[in-house]
Parts: structure tokens; C-alpha cells; sequence
């Protein structure tokens, strides 16, 4: 093992990577069993407040990103000490993660279902340091001989990493940055029935196929759908409270 992580990862320069990949996922799951604590008031388990003030734990995040951050940039190059700079800007951002719900909708939803955007948000940035700490980089494939420019490879795949994301396939365009051959298969499959995609050149455009788009989301994505909120609520707990946000006013 250990000579493994020697070769594998210090020789390879991805200490940094590895120790903020490590604190980010360690730090999450600290926080959210804090959380969960303060939720079933047990012990001494509280939420942090300044008077009537809570104070949420993305205000940390958020200085800890910046002072990991600035380590980064001003470190002398030590691999060390810029994998101790990597970790406190690892903690920092799961504590910013954590909370992306709460920056997304303006307003406190991190019991209710739209609180879910955090925990999806760590995992993404879980996936992909994950997978650029194996040695993948996004937009970079070995096709061999190239006979296309490469800078036009790589335009044609943030274009279908845009298609790809609007219609509604996040964890396919994610992935298809590393590897962009899924790219083409998100980008050619037919959008979610709820996408932008969908909305715009589907919706009031041809009923068959967005027919066809919502039985594949009830007969394929829903019970994937389910088993990972039934995941996540496992991991971090029960997102059930009703939601408390104002709906919008309708234009006149």
C-alpha cells in the first residue's frame, strides 16, 4: 500500500489532489452527521448563532476556501505544503457544498426537497477530482493519430457537453468530459422530459416523442432516481420538511 500511494500518487505530483479529494469527502460526511445531531437536538449539538443570527457553516466554508486558496497561490512549491493548503480548501469547499442549495435558491432549504442540490453538488465534485486524481483530464482523449485539429475536438466536445447538459443527462456530460465518446451517446439519446431541451424543441413540437421520453424517465430513470435518494438520505439524512419558498408572482 504503501508503495503504491508513493508511486502512484506522490511521484505522480497528486498529493495536493489526493488530500483535498480526501478532506472533501471526510469533511462532508462530519457535517452532515453534525447537522444531523443538531437536527435530533442531541447532546450539545446546536446550531451556531450571534444573537438571533445563525450562522450557517457555508460562511466558514467560504473563509477557509479563501485561505486554502491563497496558501495555494502563494505556497512555494513544496508539494507538502501545498497538499496542506489543498486540504483546508478541501474542507472548505464540502462546507460550501454542503450548503449550495441554500446559495442556488437564496433561502434556507436544507431539510426540504430542494436541499437535495447539496448533497448531488458533493457528489459531483466528489466524481470528478475522483476521477482526475486516476489520471483522467476533461476534454483530452487519446484518438491516436489526430487527423482533426485538436482545438476543433475540443470545441466539438463542449458542444456536446452543452447538449448533453441541457438535455438533462448531468451525470453523463460530466463524465463525458473525461470521456468524451459518452459525450456523443448523451448528446444523440432523446432529452428528459423536464429539460431545457425538452422544453424548447420537443414540448408543443412532436407529442410522440416527448411521450416516449416520459415512459423511459417512469420506467428507467425513476427507480435509479429512488435508489439514490434512498442513498443520499441514508448518507445525510431525510430531505422531508415542506417547502418554504414564495412562489413567484405571475407577470402582468
Amino acid at each position: 500500500m504503501g508503495h503504491w500511494f508513493q508511486h502512484s500518487i506522490v511521484a505522480t505530483g497528486r498529493l495536493p489532489l489526493f488530500c483535498y479529494f480526501v478532506m472533501l469527502i471526510v469533511a462532508f460526511i462530519a457535517t452532515r452527521i453534525n447537522v444531523r445531531l443538531i437536527r435530533a437536538k442531541i447532546g450539545w449539538f446546536r446550531n451556531f448563532t450571534v444573537g438571533e443570527m445563525h450562522i450557517h457553516h457555508v460562511v466558514f466554508g467560504v473563509v477557509l476556501m479563501l485561505i486554502g486558496g491563497v496558501a495555494l497561490i502563494v505556497s512555494p512549491g513544496s508539494q507538502v505544503g501545498t497538499a496542506v493548503a489543498a486540504s483546508v480548501f478541501g474542507v472548505g469547499s464540502a462546507l460550501v457544498l454542503d450548503e449550495f442549495a441554500l446559495i442556488l435558491h437564496l433561502h434556507d432549504v436544507y431539510w426540504e426537497e430542494e436541499g437535495r442540490t447539496s448533497v448531488d453538488a458533493v457528489f459531483i465534485a466528489i466524481a470528478v477530482s475522483g476521477l482526475l486524481l486516476i489520471g483522467l483530464r476533461p476534454l483530452t482523449w487519446d484518438y491516436g493519430t489526430p487527423v482533426v485539429n485538436p482545438a476543433a475536438l475540443i470545441v466539438a466536445n463542449l458542444v456536446l457537453a452543452v447538449v448533453t447538459l441541457l438535455k438533462g443527462k448531468i451525470w453523463t456530460g460530466m463524465a463525458g468530459l473525461f470521456v468524451p465518446p459518452m459525450l456523443l451517446v448523451g448528446a444523440l439519446r432523446l432529452a428528459r422530459p423536464g429539460s431545457p431541451w425538452a422544453r424548447w424543441f420537443i414540448a408543443g413540437r412532436s407529442p410522440r416523442k416527448l411521450a416516449k421520453a416520459v415512459h423511459r424517465e417512469e420506467r428507467w430513470r425513476r427507480p435509479v432516481i429512488r435508489a439514490k435518494i434512498a442513498f443520499q438520505e441514508f448518507l445525510s439524512g431525510r430531505h422531508d420538511l415542506p417547502s418554504t419558498r414564495r412562489p413567484r408572482r405571475s407577470r402582468t
